[in-house]
This record gives structure tokens, C-alpha cells and sequence, in this order.
């Protein structure tokens, strides 16, 4: 009764039937209920081991595998309805997924579903990021669609191809690209060089130079204006 004694009892009964099978059907000990399968038709094999076939079932539901379609989980059976209900399910398509899962934003993605928003091509190993409404972008069109547009070319100021970040300029409450930021009147760049810097007058874009030319003609047109 013992456990020492029942484990060497089973020992002994298998090693008796290894040398002297029940009878010449005899296909070898159920790793289900441990007893032995005899008997043509009455058993299986499945996952390298033998099964009765009444025995062979989906740990799920219980309904018999042999001959059907079935996927082996940690050497547990499953029939494929149940093993389709244990799978992830995509959150575009909402389908199962059945192989590889792309996991991204905290949920679950069929790689070729999981793409950008506006281009559509798939995001699989390429960045990319979500705007307030979680929705995907690559970063290309996430820079297009969101990012500030110059006050002159009417451009979206964003980085250059192959690189994350880029130089805005505002002023005067208005964003400018850096090549962009010249003086109204001479078109000269405010940026850099002699005349950096700007100076607004009455909501223009100036260099100083050109400032002093429009405040000495505003000057001039007054005193004549008197």
C-alpha cells in the first residue's frame, strides 16, 4: 500500500510486459490511464507516445482526436476549435492569431496588420508612433500630419530623411524653417551671417538693415506728410 511498493510493482508489470506481451496486438502502456492498449484499432499514437482511443481526447472538451486535426500544447492535446479559442486575437482584424504575435501600444497584432494609418504599409521592425487617439503612424506621416508648417513655404517642418529631429524657428508668433527665415524685403537669412537676428516692424520679418531703411521711409513720408 505504500508508495515505495506500488511504484515497484508497476515497474516490475511493465518490465514483465516489455518480455512478455499480452498478446501479439499488444502496442504498449496508454499515457492517459497507464493500462495497456491491445487490441488492432484500439489505439493510437500521437506527441511520440501510445493512447486508447477512447482516451485520446481534447483536454478542453473531451472529444476524441484520432484522425482529426489537433495541436499539442506542453504535451497537453487540444482539438482545433478549443486551441483557436486559447489564441490572442488581433486588435485590427480581430482574428486569431495563429503564429507569430507582434505586440505593440500594450496589445496584440498580426505582423501585416499592424500598419501605419495613412500609407498603410506594415510597421513589422520599422518605428513608428501613435497620436492622442492611439491611432498608428509611421513617423514620416506622423511628421506630415502633425507637425507645424512654415509660415512661407506652407511646408511641414519635419527631420530630413534617416534623421529624428529638426530646427524650428518662431517668431512673431508664426514657425519658420531655418532656410525659410529671410528677411521680407532684401531675402537675406535671419539665422546666420552678417545680418542674423531679426527685426520686426509692424509684423514683418526684417533684417536690420532693411528695419532701418523702412523706419527712415516711414520717417521721410511723414516729415513730407506735415
Amino acid at each position: 500500500g505504500r508508495p515505495e511498493e506500488e511504484l515497484d510493482r508497476l515497474t516490475k508489470k511493465m518490465l514483465y510486459d516489455m518480455d512478455n506481451p499480452p498478446s501479439e496486438e499488444y502496442f504498449g502502456r496508454c499515457a492517459s490511464c497507464g493500462e495497456n492498449v491491445v487490441g488492432e484499432g484500439t489505439g493510437c499514437t500521437a506527441m511520440d507516445q501510445v493512447f486508447h482511443v477512447e482516451c485520446f481526447i481534447c483536454m478542453t472538451c473531451g472529444s476524441k482526436l484520432r484522425g482529426k486535426p489537433f495541436y499539442a500544447v506542453e504535451k497537453k492535446a487540444y482539438c482545433e476549435p478549443c486551441y483557436i479559442n486559447t489564441l490572442e486575437t488581433c486588435n485590427i482584424c480581430s482574428k486569431p492569431i495563429m503564429e507569430r504575435i507582434l505586440r505593440a501600444t500594450g496589445k496584440a497584432y498580426h505582423p501585416q496588420c499592424f500598419t501605419c494609418v495613412v500609407c498603410h504599409r506594415s510597421l513589422d521592425g520599422i518605428p513608428f508612433t501613435v497620436d492622442a487617439s492611439n491611432h498608428i503612424h509611421c513617423i514620416e506621416d506622423f511628421h506630415k500630419k502633425f507637425a507645424p508648417r512654415c509660415s512661407v513655404c506652407k511646408e511641414p517642418i519635419m527631420p530630413s530623411p534617416g534623421q529624428e529631429e529638426t530646427v524650428r524657428i518662431v517668431a512673431l508668433d508664426r514657425d519658420f524653417h531655418v532656410q525659410c527665415y529671410r528677411c521680407e524685403d532684401c531675402g537675406c537669412l535671419l539665422s546666420e551671417g552678417d545680418n542674423q537676428g531679426c527685426y520686426p516692424l509692424d509684423g514683418h520679418v526684417l533684417c536690420k538693415n532693411c528695419n532701418t531703411s523702412r523706419i527712415q521711409a516711414l520717417t521721410a513720408k511723414a516729415t513730407t506728410d506735415l
